[in-house]
C-alpha cells in the first residue's frame, strides 16, 4: 500500500457521532411529528444560510479527520514497506502547496518580499539591507513591481470564473431536480426559487453557496503562487493553519457534547422525577462543581494528563497520537465541568412533567419507573437537549480559544484558534506590527461561532413549543387585526354608498 491507515481517539469518536446523526436523521424520517419539527428549520432563511456554512466547515473537518502514514520511497530487501512518522490527513493532500511552501519568516498577505529587512549580499560582494524575496510567493514574477497587481486579480478573476461556473452548474440540476419531483416546468422552478416563493428557502442557500463558491474559488487560483493570508514567524502558510483549525474546533464543540449528555440527561430526569433525597444528592453535586472554579480544575487536570503523557512516551508512536490523547483528555474535562447547566434544566422540566394527568394515570396503571422515564419524560425534555446542544457548540469552540489561550488547552504542537492566538499576542507588540494572523483567526472563528448561533436561534424556534405558541398567537392575532381593518373599511364604504 502507497499509505497506512491512521485512525485515531478522537477520529473514531467522530466516526461514532456522524454515525449517530445518520442514524438520528433517519429515526426523525419515519416518524412525521418529529419531521414535521425539524421542517420547521427548513423554513428559515437564516437558519438554511448558516447551516450551510456550517456543512462547508463540517466537510473541511472531515476531510482533515481521515488520517495516513504515507508510505516512504526506501524499502526493505524483503519488500516490506516503510512508513512516514508523520500523520497527514486527506486535508492536507489537497492542500498540499500550502503545507510543502514554507517560506523563511514573516511575509504579508498576497506579498512577494519578507515582512523585515535582512542583510543581502550583492553580486559585487557588498552587503545591503532589504526585503529579500520569498522563495514561493510570487517567485513565479520577473518584476514583482508591475506584474504583481495584475496577476492577483487575473487569477483571482479567473478563480472566482470557475468557481461561479460551478454554481450555475449546482443551481441547473437543483432546479431540473426541484422540477421533476414538483411537476412544474424548468422555468416555473426557476421563477420561484428567484421570487423566494419556495418552501424551503432555496434562494437563501444559493446565496450563500454563491458567496463560498466565489471565495473559495478565488483562493484555489491563488494558493499554488501566493500566501493568501501571509505566513508566520516560521515561515508557514497562515490560510493553512486556519484550515487546519476547524477540526479542533468541531472536535471540541461535538465530543464535548456527547460525552455532557448523558450526565446531564441521567443526572436532571432523576432528580427531577424521584425527588426526595436523590433530588438533594444531585444538586448538592452540581452545587458543589459549580463552584470549583472551571478554568482551575481544567488546568490540574490537563497538567496532570501532560505528566502522564511526558512519563510515557513509548506507548504513543507518532507525535500526533500524543497531541489527540491531550485533545481527547480536554473534551473530556469540558464535558465533566459543562453539564450542570443542562441538567438544572432537565431537573425543572422533569418535575413540572411528572405531574401531568397522563403520567399519574401511568403511576395508577402500574406502569415501572423506568418504562415512565423512557416513554413519556424522554421525548418530551428532547427539544431541550437539542436547543442547549446546538447554542452549547459555539460557547465551547471559543472556550478552546480561551484554554489554549493561558496554556491549558490542547498540545503545543497541534494547530488550533487558541494557539494560533497566543502566538499572535506576541506578534501585535513588535515593529513592524503582525496583524493577519490574529485577523485569519477571528474571521474563521467570527464565521463559525455566527453561524452556529443563527443556526441554534433557528432551531430554538422551530422546536421549543413556547416559541412556537408565541409565534402563532402573534400570527393569530396580526390575521384578526387585519380582519377587524378590513370589515371597518368595508362598513365605511357601505356607509358612505348609503349617504350617496
Amino acid at each position: 500500500m502507497f499509505f497506512d491507515p491512521v485512525i485515531l481517539w478522537t477520529d473514531a469518536l467522530i466516526y461514532l457521532f456522524v454515525t449517530m446523526v445518520l442514524i438520528g436523521v433517519g429515526y426523525v424520517r419515519r416518524h412525521p411529528h418529529l419531521l414535521a419539527s425539524w421542517e420547521r428549520v427548513g423554513h428559515s432563511a437564516s437558519g438554511m444560510a448558516s447551516l450551510t456554512v456550517l456543512l462547508f466547515f463540517l466537510l473541511i473537518g472531515l476531510l482533515d479527520t481521515v488520517h495516513f502514514r504515507p508510505a516512504l520511497e526506501q524499502t526493505h530487501s524483503n519488500g516490506e514497506i516503510n512508513y512516514s512518522a508523520d500523520v497527514l490527513s486527506v486535508l492536507d493532500v489537497l492542500v498540499t502547496p500550502l503545507r510543502l511552501q514554507v517560506e523563511k519568516t514573516y511575509s504579508a498577505p498576497l506579498a512577494t518580499h519578507l515582512y523585515a529587512k535582512e542583510t543581502i549580499e550583492l553580486p559585487d560582494g557588498q552587503q545591503t539591507r532589504s526585503f529579500a524575496r520569498l522563495l514561493y510567493g510570487g517567485a513565479h514574477l520577473k518584476n514583482p513591481e508591475t506584474e504583481h497587481t495584475a496577476d492577483i486579480v487575473t487569477r483571482a478573476i479567473r478563480g472566482a470564473a470557475y468557481g461561479l461556473a460551478i454554481w450555475c452548474i449546482f443551481l441547473v440540476a437543483l432546479t431540473t431536480t426541484l422540477s421533476y419531483r414538483n411537476q412544474l416546468s424548468f422555468k416555473q422552478t426557476f421563477t420561484r426559487i428567484w421570487q423566494r416563493t419556495t418552501e424551503i428557502p432555496w434562494y437563501a442557500i444559493l446565496m450563500t453557496l454563491l458567496i463560498l463558491s466565489l471565495l473559495v474559488g478565488s483562493v484555489s487560483a491563488l494558493i499554488g503562487y501566493y500566501h493568501v493570508l501571509g505566513t508566520d514567524k516560521v515561515g508557514q502558510d497562515v490560510l493553512y493553519q486556519s484550515l487546519k483549525s476547524i477540526r479542533v474546533a468541531l472536535v471540541i464543540g461535538t465530543l464535548t457534547t456527547l460525552i455532557m449528555l448523558p450526565f446531564a440527561l441521567l443526572l436532571g430526569i432523576m432528580a427531577g422525577y424521584f425527588r426526595g433525597w436523590i433530588d438533594d444528592v444531585i444538586q448538592y453535586l452540581y452545587t458543589t462543581l459549580n463552584s470549583i472554579p472551571s478554568v482551575l480544575l481544567i488546568a490540574a487536570a490537563v497538567l496532570m494528563m501532560q505528566v502522564y503523557i511526558e512519563t510515557h512516551p513509548e506507548i504513543f508512536d507518532t507525535t500526533a497520537a500524543r497531541a489527540d490523547l491531550r485533545l481527547l483528555f480536554l473534551c473530556i474535562i469540558l464535558g465533566i465541568t459543562s453539564w450542570t447547566g443542562l441538567c438544572r434544566l432537565l431537573r425543572g422540566e422533569a418535575m413540572k412533567l411528572r405531574e401531568l394527568e397522563y403520567i399519574q394515570a401511568a403511576h395508577a396503571f402500574g406502569v415501572s419507573h423506568w418504562r415512565i422515564i423512557t416513554r413519556h419524560i424522554l421525548p418530551n425534555v428532547m427539544h431541550l437537549v437539542l436547543i442547549a446542544t446546538v447554542m452549547d457548540f459555539s460557547s465551547l469552540v471559543l472556550a478552546e480559544a480561551v484554554l489554549s489561550y493561558v496554556g491549558v488547552g490542547v498540545d503545543p504542537s497541534m494547530i488550533s484558534f487558541g494557539t494560533m492566538i497566543n502566538a499572535a499576542r506576541l506578534e501585535m507588540a513588535r515593529e513592524p506590527m503582525v496583524w493577519w494572523a490574529l485577523l485569519s483567526a477571528f474571521i474563521f472563528m467570527l464565521a463559525l461561532v455566527l453561524s452556529a448561533n443563527l443556526f441554534a436561534d433557528a432551531v430554538q424556534h422551530a422546536l421549543d413549543p413556547r416559541t412556537r405558541t408565541l409565534k402563532q398567537r402573534h400570527v393569530k392575532h396580526r390575521s384578526e387585526k387585519n380582519h377587524l381593518l378590513a370589515t371597518s373599511k368595508i362598513d365605511n364604504q357601505a356607509k358612505s354608498t348609503n349617504s350617496l
